[in-house]
């Protein structure tokens, strides 16, 4: 146990709810976001957009832009023909040629205020030849249907993905596991579902904005709302030829992502403005119209599962065909869709797997990145058939899963290896939720009158799907005093990792969080790397960067120490502001006297500042097979299990959603208050996701819903009543045992709220969201 200077005990930092670092901040209305930084001769810049979801752009006039008073440039593709995107590289900043989704960007103003900008993108007039609407990835797999991207087979690959040319097919990743023969001859019973999850808003308060200014020297600075900093400045020097080290990005405060803002998007656009204008400051900020359509989006799901299982009720194999609606242009939906190949199966053990899971092209907005990616689309697909598959076996719903939970020593899907550190217990949260939810004690269907109430269950896991490169980078500074700075690029997008950080730092030295600073501005020309602040990874690997950054900060304390106070390193400790003796903690120095250096009774320094560096890369990751899927894509499982509890109204179908829970294995929680807010708001996200949100198109690819007021969110007084539990089963690689949480509240509340309500109204409702209309269609109307 560490002590203060006064003799006070040190409280252990993790399992500790301290408050966020930038909770003053915010609760001041001092917090600082892109938006808010302004500066003389600052130039704004807005995008004219397409009306249709595809068609032939045959010409463009934009000299009435030009026109406009204040205008100083109006950019089109004719100037940037640069295909960008990553993994594939399919996607012009400006549409080339042809337009692929409704609201795609076709040309760029840049203006001395915002209000001219908007007024002269107006102005640009564009002649079209609108071409066949591909409204659905199961409709772009027909043969008749019309290819999106002609030339496919001549796009740049920046990582592994398998586009099929000649097909709408942006990626196909095929997960062959076992013997699917012998699988089918063990099934008793089958089942098979089909369901739709459409696309939707991210919805962050925030929308997308960014900041670009190209100085004399060449230069480059950008501010962004971005979960990817790194990335941005990777993708900068890379497609205008920038040395890197010239290119800085900054990104502060983020008003919530979700995944939205992980991909590289005004950015790229932000530069070529300001590379019109002689590398003046440019700002792009999207209006919410556009950040919800011409900005990338929350993927959709077209899926067919079925399922083999015996008359005992193991399951025995399983074929799946995931169809995911990657939109215009691939981005990061052909990640999404491996990642829902290789979870394809929930946290059950199937020892023989079918699965092939496509992103495929249509006229919808394009996909990337949401809290979940991939996993609570394949979650609602395979929890349905299990549902079905418990009823069909006449076995307790959560019964069933229990029976049939995935547990060490099973196998993933990709085949990899399972034990007790990298899948955690998922029996143990079945459990705590029926524990939690009263299951055993009522029944799952409970009618009154017209009202009927019935709880839904649902179990989830989620892999992060990282390249094998993911890693991050640590800088512990130890200042005159004794108070540390941290340095690291993991953003703050809301879900507090950078209080976590410091919480984890504090613990390894044995010091107050108070006395740790970390800023809340990512600067990548001072901050050390961070891959990506995605996947619910940044507290794994930027923690693990921490801790050997802290110690290699430790090792120096007691090298300088252990001179003088003529011990060996060995026998000293670190904590509480000072070096001591562990056998006698009553001798010992001040921190604060020896991190610049110590001067000796002769005058002599000995050491120097005290600056402790550590950087992390996940090891043993593997790239997927082509034709199996076997590999390994991630570190490690979260695992959990999940609960709604919904009132419906018999006689139109409206419901009130009363009750939801979620209990999972955390691995070891940091901050308990923070987790549990966290976990709270995925799983209200969910339920939105379910009950409403999507996006609604008409005949020929428009979006009718592009703004909050016919976009449909959960609103105050909407709100359930929500339980979270944990269980905690170390992760070994991680730092003091955490898993990531960060977007697993999400995964199974779809899942949940459709198993629910298809016990409360007796039909299979296999479509979201499930809106009052859509259930009374599917009870009463075949058709």
């Amino acid at each position: 146990m560490a002590y203060t200077k006064e003799g006070d005990k040190i409280d252990h930092s993790i399992g500790k709810s301290v408050p966020r670092k930038e909770t003053g901040e915010k609760v001041a209305g001092l917090a600082r976001y892109v938006q808010d930084s302004s500066r003389s001769g600052l130039l704004h810049a807005r995008l004219a957009v397409s009306p249709h979801a595809h068609a032939r752009i045959k010409s463009m006039d934009t000299s009435e832009a030009l026109k406009v008073q204040g205008v100083l440039a109006v950019l089109t593709s004719q100037h940037y023909p640069v295909l960008s995107g990553s993994p594939l590289a399919d996607r012009p900043m400006l549409a080339i040629d042809k337009v692929r989704y409704f609201g795609e960007p076709i040309a760029l103003v840049v203006a001395e205020k915002e209000y001219i900008a908007e007024m002269a993108a107006l102005r640009i007039k564009a002649d079209y030849e609108p071409l066949p609407v591909v409204h659905s990835p199961s409709e772009a797999l027909r043969k008749d249907s019309p290819l999106i991207h002609e030339h496919l087979a001549k796009y740049k690959k920046h990582e592994q993905v398998y586009p099929e040319p000649g097909t709408n097919i942006a990626n196909r990743t095929r997960i062959r596991k076992g013997n699917m023969e012998e699988g089918w001859n063990k099934s008793e019973i089958t089942v098979e579902v089909q369901v739709t999850m459409p696309q939707s808003d991210h919805a962050a308060i925030e929308t997308r904005c960014s900041t670009a200014e190209i100085m004399p020297s060449g230069k480059t600075i950008i501010h962004s709302t971005s979960q990817s900093p790194y990335i941005i400045r990777m993708a900068i020097s890379q497609s205008f030829h920038i040395p890197l080290h010239q290119v800085i990005v900054h990104t502060p405060l983020v008003g919530g992502s979700f995944g939205g803002k992980s991909a590289i998007y005004t950015e790229l656009l932000a530069f070529i403005a300001s590379s019109a204008v002689g590398g003046r400051a440019v700002r792009l900020v999207l209006p919410r119209e556009q950040d919800m359509v011409s900005a990338p989006v929350h993927i959709g799901l077209d899926a067919r599962i079925k399922l083999g299982c015996t008359r005992e009720g193991k399951i025995a194999a399983t074929e799946i065909l995931h169809l995911f609606d990657g939109g215009a242009y691939s981005d990061r939906g052909a990640v999404m869709s491996r990642a829902g190949a290789t979870d394809c199966t929930g946290p059950y053990r199937i020892d023989n797997v079918q699965c092939d899971s496509l992103c495929v092209y249509t006229n919808h907005p394009y996909s990337t990145s949401f809290r979940g990616f991939g996993h609570p689309e394949l979650t609602f697909a395979m929890e349905r058939a299990i549902d079905l598959m418990a009823a069909r076996v006449g076995m307790d719903p959560l019964e069933f899963r229990f029976h049939n939970a995935i547990g060490p020593g099973d196998t993933s899907p990709t085949q990899t290896d399972l034990n007790k550190s990298n899948l955690g217990d998922l029996p143990m949260c079945i459990a705590k939720l029926k524990e939690i939810i009263y299951w055993d004690s009522r029944p799952q269907v409970q009618t009154s009158g017209h009202l009927v109430k019935a709880t839904g269950v649902s179990c989830f896991w989620k892999n992060s799907n990282t390249p094998l490169n993911a890693g991050a980078g640590a800088v512990v500074i130890f200042n005159s005093d004794g108070s540390v700075n941290l340095l690291c690029g993991a953003v703050e997008i809301g879900q507090g990792t950078r209080t976590a950080l410091t919480q984890i730092l504090a613990e390894r030295l044995g010091m107050e969080e108070r006395r740790i600073h970390i800023s809340t501005d990512v600067d990548t020309e001072t901050d050390p790397w961070l891959w990506k602040t995605v996947a619910s990874r940044s507290t794994l690997l930027s923690g693990n960067a921490v801790l050997k950054a802290a110690d290699d900060a430790i090792e120096q304390l007691k090298n300088m120490a252990s001179i003088i106070l003529e011990r060996t390193p060995d026998e000293l400790a670190v904590g509480g502001g000072r070096v001591f003796v562990i056998e006698h903690p009553g001798i010992g120095i001040e921190i604060a006297q020896i991190v610049d250096g110590y001067k000796d009774s002769t005058g002599n320094m000995i050491g120097g500042q005290v600056i402790g560096r550590g950087s992390y890369t996940m090891p043993d990751l593997t790239l997927l097979d082509p034709e199996t899927g076997k590999g390994k894509t991630g570190p490690e499982w979260t695992v959990g299990a999940q609960a709604v509890e919904v009132e419906v109204n018999k006689r139109d179908y409206s419901y009130r959603i009363v009750k939801a829970a979620t209990v999972m294995d955390a691995g070891k929680v940091i901050n308990p208050e923070m987790a549990r807010s966290q976990i709270t708001g995925a799983m209200s996200m969910g339920l939105g996701l379910a009950s409403r949100e999507a996006f609604l198109f008409d005949p020929n690819g428009a979006v009718l819903d592009l703004q909050f007021r016919t976009y449909k969110l959960m609103r105050y007084g909407e709100q359930p009543e929500y339980s979270v539990e944990f269980v905690e089963t170390p992760h070994l690689e991680a730092p003091y045992g955490l898993r990531g949480i960060g977007e697993h509240g999400l995964i199974g509340m779809p899942a949940a709220l459709a198993n629910g309500l298809s016990a409360a109204t007796g039909a299979s409702l296999n479509r979201l969201p499930l809106t009052p209309e859509s259930i009374w269609r599917t009870v009463h109307d075949s058709v």
